[in-house]
């Protein structure tokens, strides 16, 4: 019998690819989200590429009825928890509803999946909460630290699961520390749909691409880096989205809490991304150097050897790729993914 997953923001950007490789995989999936960063629409492209409509409910994880109501209806084995907002400048704006929304919400599906007996749980967590690393690359034993709320949240949630799993025994729990993901799915069909101005550094040199913005603005170049700029671990997410099945695969075989790097050990600069992009899209990328980021760090990369030794996993696709891939969804869905 197929396992059931619940996956919490499944329409989201990482949440969508990951239940495309639940799904082809065999397991049945159901899916949480309030649609606050995605679309519904995004359920009939999950169901063109797989063939399956994944169940889903419009539900908020603040809505503790809510939660109730979709443990209650499925038989659930497991839980892939991606819900929480993620803009790390926003965060520093407006900490309280990334605290509320992040840990609350988070605390309101952890007391559910302990009342109706569900143990087995992949966190979503962040490369974020290794602050600014004294060296690189980065090891999951390092000290762990954050420079801004969101990255926060992230930590604070690893600490609440760690004191979940030392107070029941029954709890399998793996806390997945992304890089920074890109990519989209090579059918075109999915991919990162920023709210507003774009956070992260792809959709945001896609939008130059397709003439959305003038320009790509590019937050201090005085780094002690390869050519002044951020130097990041840029991760295809299809690789990531495979990370959480292998890791569900872990949490099947073991008891406890166990934390791992998912990146591909590799930096890029912001500057080399850019210019790997341009080549893959045939386009300029016109840019400008501004004033750093508050909570931005020099450089950031993975050692992924953890990931390959328990999990059994390693990224396969390359910067090429990964640009090319956002490419052709950006261009075939220049407005986003829409009903």
């Amino acid at each position: 019998m197929s396992k059931t997953i619940l996956v919490t923001g499944g329409t989201g950007y990482i949440g969508s690819h990951t239940c495309v490789e639940l799904i082809q995989a065999g397991y049945e999936v159901v899916i949480v989200d309030n649609l606050y960063n995605s679309s519904k629409a995004v359920l009939k492209r999950i169901e063109t590429i797989t063939g399956v409509l994944p169940k889903f409910y419009q539900v908020d994880i603040l809505d503790r009825e809510g939660l109730e109501k979709v443990f209650e209806e499925n038989h659930l084995d497991a839980v892939i928890h991606f819900a929480g907002y993620k803009a790390v400048g926003e965060s520093v704006k407006i900490p309280l509803t990334y605290y509320q929304n992040n840990i609350a919400g988070s605390l309101n599906l952890y007391e559910t999946m302990k009342k109706h007996h569900v143990y087995h749980l992949v966190f979503s967590s962040s490369a974020t909460v290794y602050g600014d690393p004294a060296s690189v690359p980065i090891r999951e034993n390092f000290p762990l630290s954050t420079t801004n709320p969101y990255g926060t949240t992230k930590l604070y949630n690893e600490q609440i699961l760690k004191d979940l799993a030392h107070s029941d025994e029954n709890f399998s729990i793996v806390l997945l520390r992304y890089f920074n993901p890109i990519g989209a799915h090579k059918s075109g069909l999915i991919g990162e749909v920023p709210n507003g101005i774009p956070n992260n550094l792809l959709p945001y040199i896609a939008q130059v691409a397709i003439g959305k913005r003038e320009y790509l603005s590019v937050f201090g170049n005085d780094y002690d880096t390869v050519d002044g700029t951020g130097v990041r671990d840029y991760i295809h997410v299809v690789d990531l989205a495979k990370g959480h099945l292998k890791a569900l695969e872990y949490a099947d075989k073991r008891k406890g809490i166990d934390a791992v790097n998912l990146g591909t050990g590799h930096g890029y600069s912001v500057l080399q991304v850019k210019d790997a992009f341009a080549k893959a899209s045939g386009k300029e990328i016109a840019y400008k150097i501004v004033e750093r980021r508050p909570g931005d760090i020099a450089e950031c990369y993975a050692d992924t050897s953890k990931a390959k030794e328990v999990l059994g996993w390693q990224a396969e696709y390359d910067i090429e790729t990964m640009c090319q891939d956002s490419w052709r969804f950006q261009s075939q869905n220049p407005d986003g993914i829409n009903d």
